[in-house]
């Protein structure tokens, strides 16, 4: 035993021998850690994606999510990718965006139904009101007026005679959004998901003074749609006769700001 010590003590003083011994172990330990990143690479993960397109604003449900195998690589590289269905179930799909089917879910894209914005309030002008317009099936041609549509709005009535009058009030009102009776979204995307209890306007404070004190006074508003070159080239929204601002003030008093 003290023969066999004495040369393997010899063995590893030697320069040579620990240069080589260092080669090999450098080479083993790149070898190992190589293929323990290819291997982390090249691993799938399994991750929840959309088994069906998903509309903004829409509630995401277990029946809604589907997995499918990815690599690791892509999981590490995308930090806004959700990787769980408990981050998903329950929740909605932002405003403005929307899953296709197949598709991958970020961060950015859904959001707890408490948080989610309403857009026909979010970027209202300063000095605009929104104007809530109630409308049923028939008002709204089979409820085929969209949010973004530009339309007109109409005056039905009779005068102060009794003769029944009707014309433009109002031109080129862009519809801001449709609700239902229960204050949920018509139109999310291209999908019809109700029938339309209401339309939203933003107009000048002005404008809506006059629309409200229209109703007031009795006059039925009725919104008429026109054609799609209308909608792409709108004009300014604007009162249209001013035969109605005349009636409508002769039978409204203006209150005071102070």
């Amino acid at each position: 035993m003290g023969n066999l010590g004495n040369t393997i003590k010899k063995f590893l003083s030697n320069k040579n021998t620990v240069t080589i011994l260092g080669v090999i172990i450098g080479v083993v330990v790149l070898y190992l850690g190589y293929n323990y990143r290819v291997k982390q690479a090249i691993t799938p993960k399994s991750i929840p994606v959309a088994k069906q397109a998903i509309g903004a604003r829409s509630e995401i449900t277990a029946d809604m999510i589907k997995y499918v195998n990815v690599s690791s690589d892509f999981v590490k590289n995308t930090p806004n990718l959700i990787t769980s269905s408990s981050m998903l179930i329950g929740r909605k799909i932002n405003v403005g965006t929307s899953i296709p089917a197949n598709g991958v879910f970020y961060t950015e894209q859904v959001v707890d139904a408490e948080d989610m914005p309403d857009v026909a309030f979010a970027n209202i002008p300063d000095g605009y009101t929104v104007f809530s317009l109630n409308v049923n099936n028939t008002l709204t041609y089979g409820n085929s007026m969209y949010p973004g549509n530009y339309i007109d709005l109409y005056l039905e009535g009779r005068d102060d005679s009794g003769k029944p009058i009707y014309g433009k009030f109002i031109s080129s009102i862009e519809i801001m959004d449709a609700k239902d009776a229960t204050g949920n979204h018509v139109f999310d995307g291209t999908e019809n998901t109700g029938t339309a209890d209401v339309l939203l306007f933003a107009v000048p404070d002005d404008m809506y003074n006059l629309l409200y004190d229209a109703q007031l006074i009795g006059f039925k508003i009725v919104p008429v749609p026109r054609n799609l070159s209308y909608s792409a080239n709108p004009g300014e929204t604007e009162i249209s006769n001013e035969y109605f601002r005349t009636l409508i003030r002769s039978k409204s008093a203006v209150i005071p700001n102070n």
